[in-house]
């Protein structure tokens, strides 16, 4: 076993950290929908890794794999995205896209509990998504994750230009360019893993969260004006 094996369990405590901080600020302004979306892919971020922590302690297993791929593969990025959805658009059309993509991801979850699993793909004791029986399964996660990077890559782009034009918003033009950067590692990862390699992905997902945790963290102490009406709205609360 790699020392790189245990970096995912240095990652949950990370993700524990980062929750318990995020959690507060949402029970702080409760009527503010991305906080709790960013809460939970937060969450979502640390069950993908602490499912990897089990896998490095005590071995492959069935339900140990199931866990992660619905947690990582499925879920992914999609709670964060949704953050940023609820933080740009509409909140009708936010619902609608919550519903949608949330139904996807319900029936995708589903099908991954009910697929026989090729074993044999798994004898290095690796987690990958080849065990699954059902291989069509797979091609629910490259468009769930096409959605979530383009809302949460893409949203910290368009934010960190918003702030870019506001000389007195430095912070906030950072703490986005973090974000995207932390939004765009794990993603790299996810790549690496489809041909077998996911020590890369423990990697990035260590330094995807602490990018983004270092994004949050930077915005939240900002005094300055959010250019989003969403956050504007929240904060006169």
């Amino acid at each position: 076993m790699m020392i790189v094996h245990y970096v995912p369990i240095v990652t949950t405590i990370f993700s524990v950290f980062f929750l318990k901080e995020i959690g507060s600020h949402y029970l702080q302004k409760k009527h503010a929908l991305y906080l709790l979306w960013w809460s939970v892919g937060v969450l979502t971020y640390g069950l993908g890794t602490l499912s990897e922590s089990i896998n490095t302690i005590f071995g492959w297993s069935d339900l140990n794999f199931r866990l992660w791929y619905i947690a990582g593969a499925l879920l992914g990025g999609f709670p964060l995205a949704q953050g940023t959805v609820y933080l740009l658009l509409k909140k009708k059309t936010a619902n609608i896209l919550t519903i949608l993509f949330v139904t996807i991801i319900g029936i995708a979850a589903l099908f991954v509990l009910l697929s026989p699993l090729d074993t044999t793909m798994a004898s290095d004791g690796r987690l990958t998504g080849q065990v699954l029986g059902w291989r069509w399964v797979r091609y629910f996660s490259p468009f769930i994750n096409v959605y979530s990077f383009i809302f949460l890559f893409g949203g910290a782009i368009y934010s960190a230009i918003q702030y870019k034009r506001m000389t007195s918003s430095d912070k906030r033009f950072l703490g986005n360019i973090f974000i995207a950067i932390g939004a765009l590692l794990p993603g790299i990862g996810g790549t690496f893993t489809r041909f077998g390699h996911v020590e890369v992905l423990y990697i990035t997902e260590l330094f995807g969260l602490i990018a983004m945790y270092t994004g949050y963290n930077l915005m939240k102490k900002d005094p300055s004006v959010s250019v989003h009406q969403q956050q504007q709205h929240v904060d006169k609360m």
